[in-house]
């Protein structure tokens, strides 16, 4: 089958454009991650992502203006653009990247009680006798930066990990890179998720970091998802089933779980994300998905509510933006679009409901308002029709 370009996904992890419709079935009510950062930095500069509709799809979700400046573009490609609500039955990481990939999740994942003890007594006992650790720190919702200043140094004395968890359907489990040691985690890890199964939970996470003392310990780059495999087929199952690739760049392989993907490229940091996204655009072949996850958006300035830190990311992601034009072929597609919301103005440190944008270019996109879609999916069934593929089961295309 001849080959009609090719994808590029661009994940702005986290990137929210106003409350859903449903954010008070979370607790949600008035999430606006994007008009909250621009509200607070009214010289938000954001003319490439202004020029491809972001506040056109804005506007779609909240029904606001967004008091900024359009300003000049450097990129200068047709788009369509509008924005998504979602229909998976959580708001997390998982979630949203399966919909967008045209697989929603339409059943609960199990989640651990906030509090302590967060996780079941049985469940730790079977951990920790087959880890053969002396027995875990922490066991509540927690942030994960707070949480090493806390039980670190007695971490450092016992040997025993830091486990919590979040409003997510997970585990974390923190310990010392050089003293408890990465293999050692990972394993660890990997034992949690075995015995974490039938509690049907989408992600245990590997969370090292480095240190001496308290308010010096900082996580390192080294984080490792083990996640449960999709429910249903994505249409990155089906491009690799087709003969083509799929790049995953940063933690995108760990969120599928590896399954519908070719290649893994590391990288961490936006400017690192980008120059891998840049490289790989430059080489992949026709028909590839190229799919990197910008996480620090969410990691480093959603979690930990620091809105100057989105604020200069957005102006960043930005600016960076022409440096594709270049480097596209005639039928290629570029994404933009976010997995859920992550308000750094809202109250907790947790996810948001919100609307995601979804914003399409390329040299021979024809420019169009595509509205308020119903769900992510229609990203993914978009995708199979450009490439060739069997319809997804969920979604409608706008190509």
């Amino acid at each position: 089958m001849t080959q009609k370009g090719r994808i590029i996904i661009l994940m702005m992890d986290s990137f929210g454009i106003g409350a859903a419709a449903d954010a008070d079935k979370f607790d949600n009510l008035g999430a606006d991650t994007f008009g909250h950062i621009a509200a607070a930095f009214p010289g938000l500069k954001l003319p490439n992502l202004a020029a491809l509709g972001l506040f056109d799809a804005y506007r779609t979700s909240t029904g606001k203006e967004l008091p900024l400046q359009r300003g000049t573009p450097a990129l200068a490609l047709p788009a369509k653009y509008g924005c998504m609500s979602e229909i998976s039955l959580d708001k997390d990481t998982t979630s949203g990247h399966w919909e967008i990939a045209g697989a929603p999740v339409l059943q609960p994942w199990g989640h651990f009680k906030p509090d302590y003890p967060s996780f079941p007594a049985e469940l730790i006992k079977q951990i920790c006798d087959e880890a053969g650790i002396p027995g875990i720190l922490g066991n509540l919702a927690a942030s994960g930066t707070e949480i090493i200043q806390i039980h670190g140094e007695e971490h450092l004395k016992t040997g025993k990990p830091i486990f919590y968890t979040s409003a997510d359907s997970n585990i974390q489990i923190a310990a010392h890179e050089e003293f408890f040691g990465l293999d050692k985690l990972y394993r660890l890890c990997e034992i949690a998720f075995k015995y974490a199964k039938p509690y049907n939970i989408a992600r245990i996470i590997a969370r090292p970091f480095v240190g001496e003392k308290a308010g010096e310990f900082t996580r390192t780059k080294n984080r490792h998802d083990y996640s449960v495999k999709p429910l249903m087929t994505t249409v990155l199952d089906k491009n690799c089933a087709s003969g083509n690739k799929v790049i995953a760049i940063g933690k995108i392989r760990d969120i599928f779980a590896g399954q519908g993907i070719s290649e893994h490229h590391p990288a961490s940091g936006l400017e690192e994300i980008w120059n891998v996204t840049l490289e790989q655009i430059r080489t992949a072949p026709d028909g590839s998905i190229i799919f990197p996850n910008f996480v620090d958006f969410d990691m480093l300035w959603g979690h930990r509510r620091n809105v100057e830190g989105y604020a200069r990311g957005l102006e960043y992601f930005d600016s960076r933006l022409p440096e594709i034009s270049p480097l596209l072929r005639e039928d290629d597609i570029v994404f933009i679009t976010a997995d859920h919301g992550n308000d750094p103005t809202y109250r907790g440190t947790d996810h948001t409901r919100e609307n995601v944008p979804v914003l399409m270019f390329g040299p021979k996109v024809t420019p169009e308002f595509i509205g308020h879609r119903k769900t992510f999916a229609d990203i993914g069934q978009t995708i199979a029709n450009h490439l060739g593929l069997e319809p997804m089961s969920y979604g409608t295309s706008f190509l």
